[in-house]
């Protein structure tokens, strides 16, 4: 059986259980071990991966639990702040910092240590000079809300949340890139210490901040602000005086300053990849608000939202695996375990996808009373964890497979294959199904579900074409060159 022939059987609806990757992976020289050692390198980083997903996400639902208590206009302006944070600043340092788990990853893999930190920095100052406009975007939500057309009170509200926000983009910053360059040498137990100690601190300061502060919900976004400042500046500590980092951090270096359009070349692409994604979930919740009964519509639409991005916290978690595992393998010049990591966490994906979607039909009944106590609600969010399940179980096969396209460095390409899925097909086929067909919020996840199957279709597609012997030589070229580079400077 050839790579096609495996990754087909891979992307079947029929999950593949890790005990018979062997028989549907079958890659030249390597035996059963190999892919049982495979297969549990990645359930050891993908543990914490996961957690420390959780946990980060859960920081922002804390934070709109306390404003719940506070009425419906405050809770209204933070879950709109919220979205407006994620939509305008978060999901675009996620996505440049993606970058680092190529240049990491690889330099990792080839054992260029001392590059990893001087990556690091480079991505830093990137990230920080872009966190700046950003800045000043979070600074004028209200004013942008409202010519978006929402609610002039609401979006009031919202940007006097966001404004106390802006510090926290800072330390999301300074975090995103302290956490690729530790989750890129498989070193990703800090990162669960220090988001679980967060997470905990943060209760206490939301508790301390909207209560008994007399700020109310701008003493939520305010303890946002400075949980991820503990989190970036835990993260900070460790790197310096950790001894499992004394090869890979050698001291703030000039080199930084350098090879920055290289960065870009690599950091705007991976932003794109994201950020077309998430956009057009966000976009799905706007659009409910045009169905008839859009109360309804929209609170459901906002529940499925929720859910689903709750239940992906695990693909998520592997897709970081997936790209660790072939970042460093590129570098270290072995593209046949690359190759296997990337069908070993297709395996996984496939199981947990159709575990999970297994477990959403069950409980579809149930779930809705989490959030309302409407029949009405709770029947309709039922029949859509139907559609939810499945559009999981394609989410986890694409969030796998950009795990690849970002260790081997074609953010690029992954990017124009997010844009043609979304908004070429996805989009227009969820406007035609919802307003055109009648079918109302469920033709618009019916939508997603199409733009989900095209992406993990087409990211599928260029992995199977994928010439691992090249990868491995552009993988090379580019370690070396910047090492090189820096070496130049330095002499």
């Amino acid at each position: 059986m050839d790579l096609e022939e495996q990754t087909a059987s891979l992307l079947s609806s029929k999950p593949v259980p890790v005990t018979e990757v062997n028989a549907t992976c079958l890659i030249k020289g390597l035996n059963k071990d190999e892919i049982v050692v495979e297969a549990k390198k990645q359930l050891q980083l993908a543990g914490p991966l996961v957690c420390v997903n959780l946990l980060t996400y859960c920081l922002q639902v804390i934070s709109v639990m306390f404003v719940g208590h506070l009425g419906e206009l405050a809770l209204a302006g933070a879950s709109m702040a919220t979205s407006f944070a994620s939509v305008t600043g978060f999901s675009l340092l996620i996505g440049m910092g993606s970058a680092l788990e190529t240049f990491c990853g690889q330099s990792y893999g080839a054992k260029q240590y001392r590059m990893l930190g001087v990556h690091m920095q480079r991505g830093m100052l990137v990230l920080l000079l872009v966190s700046i406009p950003l800045a000043i975007i979070w600074a004028n939500a209200g004013q942008i809300l409202v010519f978006l057309g929402q609610d002039p009170e609401i979006s009031a509200e919202a940007g006097r949340y966001a404004r106390f926000m802006i510090p926290s983009i800072f330390a999301y910053a300074i975090t995103q890139c302290h956490t690729k360059f530790l989750q890129t040498q498989n070193n990703v137990v800090p990162m669960m210490v220090s988001t679980g100690m967060t997470t905990l601190l943060h209760v206490f300061i939301c508790w301390t901040l909207v209560f008994k502060s007399g700020l109310g919900n701008r003493g939520a976004a305010l303890a946002n602000a400075i949980s991820y400042w503990v989190n970036a500046l835990s993260l900070i500590i460790y790197v310096r005086i950790s001894p499992s980092c004394k090869n890979t951090w050698t001291g703030f270096s000039s080199e930084a300053f350098h090879g920055i359009p290289k960065f870009l070349k690599l950091s705007i692409p991976s932003a794109v990849m994201l950020t077309l994604e998430i956009w057009s979930f966000e976009m799905m919740v706007l659009l409910s608000g045009l169905l008839p009964n859009p109360k309804l519509e929209t609170s459901v639409l906002s529940i499925s939202l929720n859910t689903c991005s709750l239940v992906y916290m695990v693909p998520l978690g592997l897709s970081g695996v997936t790209s660790t595992r072939v970042s460093n393998e590129l570098g270290a010049g072995r593209p046949e375990i690359a190759r296997l990591a990337v069908c070993v966490a297709l395996s996984l994906v496939v199981t947990e996808g159709t575990l999970a979607a297994a477990v959403m039909i069950l409980g579809r009944r149930v779930w809705g009373y989490c959030y309302s106590r409407e029949e009405q609600v709770v029947k309709y969010v039922g029949q859509m964890l139907i559609f939810i399940s499945v559009s999981h179980f394609f989410d986890g096969i694409q969030s796998v497979l950009s795990g690849t396209i970002r260790g081997s460095g074609r953010q690029k390409i992954g990017a124009f294959a997010n844009l043609a899925a979304y908004y070429l097909l996805g989009i227009p086929i969820a406007i035609l199904l919802a307003f055109v067909y009648h079918f109302g919020g469920k033709g618009l996840w019916m939508g997603i579900i199409v733009a989900l199957f095209m992406q993990a279709l087409g990211l599928a597609i260029l992995t199977i074409c994928t010439d691992w012997e090249k990868e491995v030589n552009k993988a090379s070229e580019r370690v070396h060159s910047t090492k090189a580079a820096s070496d130049a400077l330095l002499s």
